[in-house]
C-alpha cells in the first residue's frame, strides 16, 4: 500500500508540475524559472565559500607546518647545542679526571715522602736529644768542676797553698775529713788508713791539746752535736799489737789517757775492739775517744800530712 501511495504522489506531483509549466500563464512559467535561477546562485556561493574555506585551511596548514618545522629545527638546534655543550663538559671532566688522578698520585707520593722525612726527622730529633742530654750532663759536670775549682781556690787562699784542695791547714799540718768528700762512704779502719796513705798521708795522730780541740770542733761542724760513737771518725790509734797497750801509728806520740770517754776503751767484753775513733761530745770535749772493731765497724776517717 505504501508503494502504491508513493506512486500516486509521484503522479500527482508530475501532473502538478506539468500544469504549472504548460497550462499556466506566462507569469507562472517565469516564476518557476526565477526560482530555479536563485537556487543555482546559492549553490555557487556555497561552493565559493567552501573553496575559500579550503584555501584558508590550506593556508593555516601551511603556516602551521612551517612553524612546526621552524620549532623542530630550533629544538634540534637547541638540542644539538646542548648536546655539544654536554659533550664538551664531558670531555673537560674526563680531562680533569685524568688531571685529578695524576694530582692524587702526586699527592700520594708527596705524602710518602713527607712520612719518610718525618721518620728521618724523628730519628734526628732523638739523636739531637741524646746529644743535648750529653751536653747537659757535660754542662752540669763543668758547673760542678767550676764550683770545686772555686772551692779549691778559696781553700788555697785560706791555706796559702800549703795544703791540697779539700784539706784544712792547722799549725804545720794539713787535715782531710772524709765526710767533706762523701757523706755516705764509710770504711773500716784498715781501708781508711789505706785511703790516707794513697793520698800521701796517714790517719791523724793527736799529740797535743790544741790538736784535740781542733779535731773535736771540726767533727762538731760536720756532724753536729751528736755524741754517740756511730758518728765517730777513725784516728791513728790501735792496740792491735798488744791488747790494752794503745799506741799511735807513728810509735812516737804518747797516748793521753784523759781523752778516752769514761769507761773506754772497754774491748766490749773481749770482742776485739782494737782501733780508736773520735767523736764530738758537748758534755766534755776532752773525752771523745772510743774503741771499735777494726775490721767490722765502718766510719768516716781523718787523714793528716805535713803542710808544704
Amino acid at each position: 500500500m505504501e508503494k502504491q501511495q508513493r506512486k500516486m504522489n509521484e503522479r500527482h506531483k508530475g501532473s502538478f508540475l506539468r500544469k504549472v509549466f504548460f497550462n499556466k500563464d506566462e507569469h507562472s512559467h517565469s516564476s518557476y524559472g526565477i526560482f530555479g535561477q536563485g537556487r543555482n546562485r546559492s549553490n555557487k556561493w556555497v561552493i565559493l565559500c567552501l573553496g575559500l574555506l579550503n584555501i584558508v585551511l590550506l593556508t593555516v596548514a601551511v603556516v602551521l607546518g612551517i612553524n612546526c618545522a621552524k620549532v623542530k629545527e630550533g629544538s634540534l638546534q637547541v638540542s644539538h647545542s646542548a648536546a655539544t655543550q654536554l659533550i664538551n663538559e664531558l670531555n673537560y671532566l674526563r680531562s680533569n679526571h685524568s688531571d685529578v688522578i695524576e694530582a692524587e698520585e702526586e699527592a700520594k707520593k708527596a705524602l710518602e715522602r713527607a712520612i719518610k722525612n718525618h721518620a728521618q726527622l724523628k730519628v734526628q730529633i732523638q739523636q739531637l736529644t741524646t746529644i743535648n742530654d750529653g751536653y747537659q750532663r757535660q754542662i752540669e759536670a763543668l758547673k760542678t768542676e767550676k764550683t770545686n775549682l772555686k772551692s779549691n781556690i778559696s781553700a788555697l787562699e785560706g791555706t796559702c797553698g800549703k795544703c791540697l784542695s779539700g784539706w784544712i791547714l792547722f799549725n804545720s799540718s794539713c787535715y782531710f775529713f772524709s765526710y767533706t768528700e762523701s757523706s755516705t762512704v764509710i770504711k773500716n779502719w784498715p781501708d781508711s788508713r789505706a785511703d790516707c796513705i794513697s793520698r800521701g798521708a796517714d790517719l791523724v795522730v793527736i799529740d797535743n791539746p790544741e790538736e784535740q780541740t781542733f779535731v773535736s770542733d771540726n767533727i762538731k761542724i760536720l756532724k753536729g752535736r751528736r755524741g754517740n760513737w756511730e758518728s765517730g771518725f777513725w784516728i791513728g790509734l790501735t792496740d792491735i799489737e798488744t791488747e790494752g797497750t794503745w799506741v799511735w801509728i807513728n810509735n812516737v806520740t804518747e797516748v793521753e789517757q784523759r781523752y778516752w770517754v769514761d769507761g773506754e776503751p772497754n774491748n766490749h767484753g773481749q770482742r776485739g775492739e782494737d782501733c780508736g775513733l773520735a767523736v764530738y761530745r758537748a758534755t766534755n770535749p776532752w773525752k771523745t775517744w772510743f774503741d771499735g772493731k777494726c775490721e767490722d765497724h765502718r766510719f768516716h776517717w781523718i787523714c793528716e800530712m805535713p803542710s808544704r
